[in-house]
């Protein structure tokens, strides 16, 4: 049973890997810098050297496999993300097509079931709808929004700002990737699941943003407060910092694409995973603002 990995080193990436060596499982791993890897984790997987944006070195790499674990590689910050995804994709989808892939599963978000107007989410429902016509055995795994997406403004609150253009007081879906990562392993490992399958990864609770700062505040140990922006002011900095207008707009698109969205899946017993932030700021985030 070979299973690929790709972003092995990443937040969710590096648990499957860890987890699949644990079942017993030998994956082999797409991975652009093997020293990113553990001594101990490059002797016990099979390395294949190469970056997921050159469309040979995927087909040869997924050629004759029996599963799949595609994690979309483009930064949002990428000139013309949408379609760069959709473009790096392109040679798993038609491995997946000629039949030399088995199953794939995607790590999706929520918000694709939108199909459109969610910014670089757009990418990920062409993804899906891309595989799911190629006859294959699929699973869209609709994952909520990162813990880890607070790293990116450590310097914010690190002054005690919490900085966002969502919605306030809209309840959202948070995860700790670390959980979605169980979720991938599980499902990699099960032969119990066929044709087309949705499985959304919500988290343990919907959160507002403002509910999100009063947690921060308890389990960092310092005021935080919000700081809630507009669109054309989150524009207007991504432009200042350097980047071009279509990463502008598919940055922007996810967050006002996202302010009357209903995930497609109920919260419940499948999508509901069981890390809190409080937990996982306590250990991760407060680390990090206390050097």
């Amino acid at each position: 049973m070979t299973i690929v990995v790709t972003t092995p080193t990443g937040h969710v990436g590096s648990r499957v890997v860890r987890l699949l060596l644990q079942a017993g499982v030998r994956p082999r791993v797409l991975v652009r810098d093997p020293a990113r890897l553990d001594e101990a984790t490059r002797a016990r997987v099979e390395v294949r050297q190469g970056d997921l944006t050159d469309a040979e070195f995927v087909r040869d790499s997924v050629a004759g496999t029996r599963t799949v674990f595609w994690v979309d590689p483009t930064p949002h910050t990428t000139a013309d993300p949408i379609e760069t995804s959709l473009r790096t994709a392109a040679p798993l989808i038609a491995a997946a097509r000629a039949g030399e892939v088995g199953r794939v599963v995607l790590l999706s978000s929520i918000g694709a079931e939108k199909r459109h107007g969610v910014g670089h989410i757009d990418a990920l429902a062409g993804i899906e709808e891309q595989l799911d016509a190629t006859g294959a055995d699929v699973l869209h795994l609709r994952c909520a929004y990162f813990f880890t997406n607070l790293l990116f403004d450590l310097e914010g609150l690190a002054q005690g700002v919490l900085t966002t253009a969502f919605d306030p007081d809209h309840p959202m879906p948070w995860v700790d990737p670390r959980d979605i990562g169980d979720v991938v392993a599980a499902r990699l490992l099960s032969d119990s699941w066929r044709g087309r399958a949705v499985q959304a990864v919500h988290g343990p609770e919907d959160l507002t943003f403002h509910q999100v700062a009063r947690i921060l505040t308890e389990a960092l140990g310092r005021p935080v407060r919000l700081d809630p922006v507009s669109d054309d002011a989150t524009r207007d900095a991504l432009r200042a910092a350097g980047l071009p207008p279509s990463a502008v707009e598919g940055m922007v698109g996810m967050t006002a694409g996202s302010r009357d969205l209903v995930p497609e899946q109920p919260r419940g017993l499948l999508t509901t995973t069981p890390t809190p932030l409080s937990a996982w700021a306590h250990a991760h985030l407060r680390p990090l603002l206390e050097k």
